[in-house]
């Protein structure tokens, strides 16, 4: 038999393809939380056409976005704000009661930050959105988790909703559904706007019906629709991040072994990109991974496993995880190794190598169109460099001053040439456009001792060379403070 709440949701999905008729909308939308993937969703949601609220419990955040200035860098994004605030269609408030008798749609795209002290996946934003929400909302509706959380949390949160609208006897039929992110900081408008794929965890035939109206335009453009139960959906995310992170440890772990040898991890990544199966993409040796997303989604996703009791399941995560906090320390031992050539001998003390050498790091946020420092390994370079002894002079285009409110007694500078100027050594640790196409002859003007560790692989070597400044690279056998 049909369930008794068919006909209340059957009046909805009419009430709001009416709406769409008359031009106002399918539904009205809130997003609750108004960080990175809130902000951003909102804004996209109202370039979509709908009217959007955009809700924070942080009032100082919220009229910083009313005035559409962001607390962090995204290409695009401020101008989108900007544009729906003046159009009408987006607005930001503190008011859960206000929210829950507009929107017909709520998103909820708050923080699930590592605890602190363990791997897994802090639910407290999370938790207290779906309870104030649960809490207000006075009508249909339908509630949808953006956030990335651990497997089993959507089975765990429609007991609560039900419990909650129970208890506190409010009207209208509410429901859950899981809808994953998958933004990539530097694309994260693209990504909103035009998804490779879009995937829902729905426990009825109702929310699949509400969240294909939501994305009617890129379902229009072919965008991929994948519907799924709430387990399925979860595990997406963290399934993709698993993935790509071993990929990168996969060819980092094969750049210790060229730089024993003297091969050239570059070449062994082309080649074996060429296999299909495979492919070339996040195959570039490196400093290794980090921000805000990938290194604490591999740690929550091995702490869930093990809550689950397949600990051994996710055991490789771990070695991921170590291989990439190992490439941190190997650009510290490659400035080692390269300033210690200046005294006649390879292996010197770090403390000894580095005392006073003035080096310049060239970025510090975790990925280039991004002022995001979160587990930065380019930061944490750094940082290490300064407790050896260098004289570090950071420049980042956008992640200074994040970097400055974590680590402050380093030295940040307004350029690169102001970074590079008397430098003994450079080191280039987040592959910005503006790093990649340096001028190499102007580069050894200003330099005191003209080289370079690529820390990203993304530099012609041999044209560095030609003008004057040999360049190591990562995955690259260095003797005696040189290219092999």
């Amino acid at each position: 038999m049909p369930s008794p709440e068919i006909p209340a949701r059957s009046r909805w999905t009419g009430h709001c393809r009416q709406q769409a008729e008359e031009g106002g909308g399918i539904v009205r939308i809130s997003v609750i939380g108004t960080g990175y993937l809130g902000a951003t969703h909102a804004a996209c949601m109202a370039e979509l056409g709908f009217e959007v609220i955009g809700v924070d419990i942080d009032p100082a955040k919220i009229e910083r976005l009313a005035r559409g200035e962001l607390p962090f860098h995204e290409p695009g994004l401020a101008e989108l704000i900007v544009k729906h605030v003046e159009s009408g269609r987006l607005r930001f408030t503190t008011d859960y009661a206000e929210v829950g008798g507009w929107a017909d749609v709520h998103f909820i795209g708050v923080g699930t930050p590592q605890r602190s002290g363990e791997h897994a996946a802090d639910m407290r934003y999370v938790d207290a959105a779906l309870t104030s929400l649960a809490e207000s909302i006075s009508k249909d509706a339908l509630i949808v988790g953006k956030s990335t959380v651990p497997v089993g949390t959507a089975d765990r949160l429609a007991g609560l909703l039900a419990q909650l609208r129970a208890a506190n006897g409010l009207p209208g039929t509410v429901e859950l559904a899981w809808n994953p992110e998958f933004l990539r900081e530097g694309f994260a408008v693209k990504d909103t706007l035009t998804p490779d794929r879009i995937v829902v965890g729905v426990a009825s035939e109702h929310a699949e019906q509400v969240l294909r109206e939501v994305y009617a335009a890129p379902l229009a453009a072919d965008t991929p629709w994948i519907a799924t139960d709430f387990p399925t959906a979860e595990l997406v995310k963290v399934a993709a991040n698993a993935f790509l992170a071993t990929k990168i440890s996969f060819i980092n772990a094969f750049s210790e072994i060229t730089e024993a040898v003297g091969g050239d991890i570059r070449t062994l990544a082309d080649a074996i990109g060429h296999d299909a199966r495979i492919g070339r993409r996040f195959l570039n040796a490196g400093v290794g991974f980090g921000g805000g997303c990938l290194p604490k989604d591999i740690r929550a996703l091995q702490a869930r496993a093990a809550e689950l009791g397949l600990t051994s399941t996710m055991r490789f995560l771990s070695e991921m995880d170590a291989i990439n906090l190992r490439r941190r320390e190997r650009v510290v031992d490659l400035a080692v190794d390269v300033l210690a050539a200046d005294a006649g001998h390879r292996r010197a003390a770090p403390v000894q190598a580095l005392q006073g050498a003035r080096i310049a790091i060239l970025g510090v946020a975790f990925k280039p169109d991004s002022d995001d420092v979160r587990d930065s390994p380019a930061l944490d370079v750094a940082n290490r460099l300064y407790t050896l002894g260098a004289d570090t002079a950071v420049y980042d285009p956008e992640a200074n001053a994040n970097a400055a409110a974590r680590f402050p007694r380093l030295d940040y500078v307004d350029s690169v040439e102001e970074a590079l100027r008397d430098a003994d050594l450079a080191i280039l640790l987040t592959e910005w456009r503006e790093f990649r196409e340096l001028d190499p002859a102007r580069v050894a003007e200003l330099m005191a001792t003209p080289r370079l560790i690529d820390g990203r692989n993304v530099l012609d070597r041999d044209a560095w060379a030609a003008a004057g400044v040999p360049v190591v690279g990562m995955g690259q056998k260095v003797v005696h403070g040189a290219p092999a």
